[in-house]
C-alpha cells in the first residue's frame, strides 16, 4: 500500500555479526543475515502490516499511487526526550460502550474430516504451528482458516452470509476479537472496517462508507490493521488521513485520534508519516509504524512517545509488532522483501532478505512471532503464507503455491493478513483478552 502521498514477534539475541550463508528451503536458499536468535524450544499494494509476543516463553490497494518519504528525514534514532514532550491528543476516550449481547462461544473451527487431504508445499512441518490460522485472502475476497496440515477448515463469506446490499471486498487484514467470538477485518481499499460474528456468520458492525474515502463521520481513507481492544473499541491506522483512530459502535466518529489530517510527516504524536500499523503492546502501549521515512514509535494513548527509531535498510516498513521483550519485528514491503528483528535503537538483530531462490519474498506485508520463536508471515505477491525458522534460517512451512495465484485448495491470491486462531491469536499474546486499568 502506499500512502502519505497525495491521494494509499523465546530467545536471546546473540552478538551481532554479519555474513552470508546458504541454508535449505526444504533444499537450499541464500540468506543474508545479521546476528541470530537462540530459543529454549526447537524448532500492505499493498503496502503495509505484523504481531507481538511478550513473556519469557510466549507472551508477543489496490494502491494506485506511490509513497513519498518526507523531504527532510529525521535523525536515525530519537530519544523520547527529544520527541514532543507535550503531546497533542485530539479527543479524550469516551467511556467504554456497553458490550452487545455476546453470541455463544463457538466450537470453532471444526476439525477437518477424517482423511481430508492437506495442501502444503513439500517439506512443510505442521508441528511448527500451534494451531490453525486465519488468512485474509485479499484478491479472492475471502477469509479462510487453514489447519497446520493445510486443510481448509472454514471460509467466509459463503452464500447467504451477506445481507442484501452488503459487500466484502479485498480484505487486507484480519484479527480475532479479544473474546475469540468475532473477527475484525480491514477492507483497506474499500475504506471500511468490518466485524463478523463467527457463530452467526453475519456482519454485526461496520465503520466506513464502502467505496468512499474521507475523514468525516463514518469515513476512513485506507484504514489498516484494525483490531479490537478490551473495551470493544477498535484501534486502527488511517493511512492517508495521516492519523490513528479509535472507533466505537456507539459513536458516528472516532472517540480518539492522534495525528493531523493531511500532514503525513514524521513528528509524533502530532504528525505521523502515513501510519500503517498501530499494534497494542503487552505493557499497554502501542507500536506505530510509519511508512514515510521508515519509522517505528512506541507511544501511549496520551500521546507520550517512549522511543522512536528509524529502521536501517528498510525503505517500506509494514505492521511492526513486539517479537519478545525488547525486540520487535517488521517486514519490508518491497521486492525483494525482507523480515527484520530489531531493537528500540534501530539495531538489526536478525534479517531475512534473500534476493533469489525460493526464499525470496515479494511484498510481504505482515509477520507475527509464534510461541516457539518461529515467524509466521504472508508473502503477498508470492501468493503464499510461510513460517520462517530464524535459528535454522529456513522456511519450515508453506501454504500456497509460490508465484501462482488461485482459489482452490492449496492456493491463495495475494494473502494480505493473518492471525493464529485462539488461544494463540494476537489478542491472546499481548493480553487484550482482559481489561487492564490504564492499558491501551
Amino acid at each position: 500500500m502506499c500512502v502519505g502521498f497525495q491521494g494509499t514477534r523465546s530467545g536471546r539475541p546473540v552478538p551481532l555479526h554479519v555474513g552470508t550463508r546458504r541454508f535449505g528451503y526444504f533444499a537450499l536458499v541464500t540468506v543474508t543475515w545479521v546476528g541470530g536468535i537462540v530459543r529454549s524450544s526447537r524448532r500492505t499494494r499493498r503496502m503495509w502490516r505484523l504481531r507481538g509476543l511478550a513473556g519469557v516463553t510466549l507472551t508477543l490497494t489496490l494502491s494506485v499511487s506511490a509513497c513519498t518519504p518526507a523531504d527532510n528525514p529525521p535523525p536515525s534514532s530519537t530519544a523520547a526526550s527529544a520527541v514532543a514532550s507535550t503531546p497533542t491528543v485530539s479527543a479524550t476516550p469516551s467511556a467504554a460502550p456497553a458490550a452487545p449481547a455476546a453470541s455463544p462461544a463457538p466450537a470453532w473451527p471444526q476439525a477437518a474430516a477424517p482423511g481430508a487431504q492437506g495442501d502444503l508445499a513439500p517439506g512443510s512441518d505442521p508441528s511448527v504451528l500451534p494451531g490453525p490460522i486465519i488468512i485474509a485472502d485479499k484478491k479472492n475476497n475471502r477469509l479462510v482458516v487453514v489447519s497446520p496440515q493445510g486443510q481448509v477448515l472454514w471460509q467466509w463469506p459463503q452464500p447467504g452470509d451477506l445481507a442484501a446490499g452488503q459487500t466484502f471486498l479485498i480484505p487486507d487484514d484480519v484479527f480475532f476479537t479479544p473474546d475469540g467470538k468475532g473477527i475484525i477485518a480491514t477492507e483497506e481499499d474499500a475504506f471500511v472496517i468490518t466485524e463478523i460474528d463467527i457463530a452467526t456468520r453475519k456482519i454485526v458492525w461496520r465503520y466506513g462508507t464502502p467505496g468512499t474515502h474521507g475523514s468525516g463521520p463514518n469515513q476512513l481513507w485506507n484504514p489498516d490493521d484494525a483490531m479490537m481492544l478490551p473495551d470493544r473499541t477498535v484501534i486502527a491506522a488511517d493511512i492517508k488521513n495521516c492519523r490513528l483512530v479509535d472507533l466505537s459502535p456507539t459513536s458516528p466518529g472516532p472517540v480518539w485520534t492522534l495525528g493531523t489530517l493531511g500532514a503525513c510527516a514524521h513528528n509524533p504524536p502530532g504528525r505521523f508519516g502515513s501510519p500503517n500499523g498501530v499494534f497494542p503492546l503487552p505493557n499497554g502501549h502501542f507500536l506505530v509504524t510509519e511508512i514515510n521515512g521508515s519509522w517505528v514509535d512506541e507511544i501511549d494513548r496520551t500521546g507520550h512517545v517512549y522511543w522512536s527509531t528509524h529502521l536501517p535498510g528498510v525503505t517500506y516498513p509494514s505492521d511492526s509488532s513486539q517479537y519478545k521483550p525488547g525486540q520487535y519485528l517488521t517486514v519490508g514491503y518491497t521486492n525483494p522483501g525482507q523480515v527484520v528483528i530489531f531493537d528500540a535503537s534501530g539495531t538489526a538483530l536478525w534479517r531475512w532478505n534473500p534476493t533469489s531462490g525460493d526464499g525470496k519474498l515479494s511484498h510481504p506485508s505482515l509477520a507475527e512471532g509464534l510461541p516457539n520463536g518461529d515467524i509466521l508471515l504472508n508473502d503477498d505477491d508470492n501468493h503464499r503464507v510461510i513460517v520462517l525458522d530464524p535459528v535454522q534460517n529456513k522456511i519450515v512451512w508453506q501454504y500456497g503455491h509460490t508465484g501462482v495465484a488461485g482459489s482452490g485448495p492449496g492456493y491463495l491470491n495475494t494473502p494480505d493478513g493473518l492471525d493464529p486462531v485462539p488461544p494463540h491469536s494476537y489478542a491472546d499474546t499481548v493480553g487484550t483478552t482482559q481489561a487492564t486499568p490504564g492499558f491501551w
